[in-house]
């Protein structure tokens, strides 16, 4: 080992009640220096958010000697955040971390070279006559925009050749590296190490399958994990935090530290994920120990129900617009939405909190082969709450609609009839949902078909529409908006 010399003052004190401040340290010798791997490794946990972050746990377990000391932890997440790093020594006899230092003026040949400017290296070219290797002696000027040199006492650059170095710089390193400064009793020590990195993500997906009468459906949802924060984690307990964590930006708030305790809330349970309240959050727990590659895509069964009440809709929608000027015909051979509705209740076969992401839904056709039939985004959606997905447009229900009459009554008062004409060219009856945004005050004058008021601004109508026939609606609305 090398024998490093420093002076340093005291930066930070975490002892093993944590958090205990001590006086400057001056003309300290650090008597030798160590190095923690991945390999020392007793326990790893990773709590991942759907917001392009995680926090890394890990308990490691490091021989030290008893005295002044210099550790470099390695195998720490490229993208992490050195703010937020978090150190407790376990056990009643913990060492003090004075200082602490992130390296991360990573190897490669354009930093190696920038090291070497005022020193000398050996160029080697190949004889073309002998073809053996023969260094030049050179003095690396500069590097900016490619290396300069002075070579026999001339200065020249774009010179041919392999560079060759006499050693590595002690400021440059392979691989993101903190370097902590500590005061150890020696002896064998366990030390818990917790920190925010960038560059861990995960998303849900689902798919759904609907049954034949389209009036019930099945729901696998996956979670895909991707690690790109620059290392990886073997044998790790894996956490998800689903919901919207306020970030404040450039900075991480103190909070995020005790975050560990997050497992504390959690039952081990074998298998896939189990589902927690945490906060205003909700925490998913995989009950089995997984491991998380470098570059790595993972996808894990989030939650699977064989059966659930689905109800489709067809929706025919209005504007509110309509109401407030002179139009005739608006809409010809407009299509009809086609939506599914269900209850993420346990009453329903559902009941678990579901993370936001893309649901995917597929039905069998009469050869039993199965088809995609759409796809739409859900938000975070707690439980006992209706969801509701669009599929896309119905291709044999569509509508017309037209202002039949447009009366003013005042400056901001008018009267106005119109004509809903819905066509079903299915070999079954049909019942299309009308959605009319009115806006302001408003009453329904007259009206063929029965109406309800959703809100303040909305009604709807629902008329039926016979196989291959046609449903005419007519009503006459009074609106006022100032």
């Amino acid at each position: 080992m090398r024998t490093w010399f420093a002076v340093f003052m005291t930066m930070s004190i975490l002892a093993a009640q944590g958090g205990v401040a001590a006086e400057p340290v001056a003309a300290q010798v650090v008597d030798s220096d160590e190095r923690s791997t991945a390999a020392d490794r007793e326990s790893v946990a990773i709590t991942v958010y759907n917001q392009n972050f995680g926090l890394v746990r890990e308990v490691r377990g490091i021989d030290l000697p008893r005295g002044p000391v210099a550790l470099e932890y390695r195998d720490v997440a490229s993208s992490i955040q050195p703010e937020t790093v978090h150190v407790m020594p376990l056990g009643s006899n913990g060492f003090r971390l004075l200082e602490q230092n992130y390296q991360f003026d990573l190897l490669n040949p354009q930093k190696l070279l920038e090291k070497y400017v005022g020193r000398t290296v050996n160029v080697y070219r190949t004889n073309p006559i002998t073809g053996i290797d023969e260094a030049v002696e050179a003095e690396v000027l500069s590097v900016n925009g490619g290396p300069i040199l002075r070579i026999d006492g001339e200065i020249t650059f774009n010179y041919p050749g392999r560079f060759g170095f006499p050693e590595m710089p002690d400021n440059l390193i392979a691989e993101p590296t903190l370097l902590w400064r500590l005061d150890t009793p020696g002896g064998r020590q366990r030390v818990e190490v917790s920190y925010l990195t960038q560059s861990m993500n995960w998303k849900s997906d689902y798919v759904m399958v609907l049954n034949e009468n389209d009036d019930e459906g099945a729901l696998t949802g996956w979670v895909t994990l991707t690690n790109q924060s620059g290392t990886s984690y073997e044998n790790a307990r894996l956490q998800l935090v689903a919901g919207d964590v306020q970030r404040v930006a450039n900075q991480v708030p103190q909070a995020m530290y005790r975050e560990r305790m997050m497992a504390d809330a959690v039952q081990e349970m074998g298998g896939g994920f189990t589902e927690d309240a945490f906060f205003e959050y909700h925490l998913y727990t995989l009950g089995r120990p997984t491991d998380l590659a470098n570059n790595e895509q993972k996808q894990v069964t989030l939650l699977e129900s064989d059966g659930f009440g689905v109800e489709k809709r067809l929706v025919f929608q209005g504007a509110s617009y309509y109401y407030r000027g002179q139009y005739g015909q608006v809409a010809q051979d407009q299509k009809v939405g086609v939506f599914l509705d269900f209850e993420n209740s346990e009453e329903n076969g559902l009941g678990m909190p579901l993370p936001k992401g893309t649901v995917r839904v597929y039905k069998r056709d009469h050869t039993g082969a199965q088809q995609f039939i759409g796809e739409d985004l859900i938000d975070h959606t707690p439980r006992d709450e209706e969801l509701r997905i669009k599929m896309g447009e119905a291709f044999d229900v569509v509508g017309d609609r037209r202002q039949m009459d447009y009366t003013v009554i005042s400056n901001c008062v008018s009267e106005s009839t119109w004509r809903v004409d819905l066509r079903n060219h299915k070999e079954e009856d049909v019942e299309v949902t009308l959605i009319e945004p009115v806006g302001g005050d408003w009453e329904i004058v007259s009206s063929t078909h029965p109406y309800e008021q959703v809100d303040a601004w909305t009604f709807t109508m629902t008329p039926s529409v016979e196989a291959d026939g046609e449903t005419r609606v007519e009503y006459r609305v009074r609106a006022r908006w100032c």
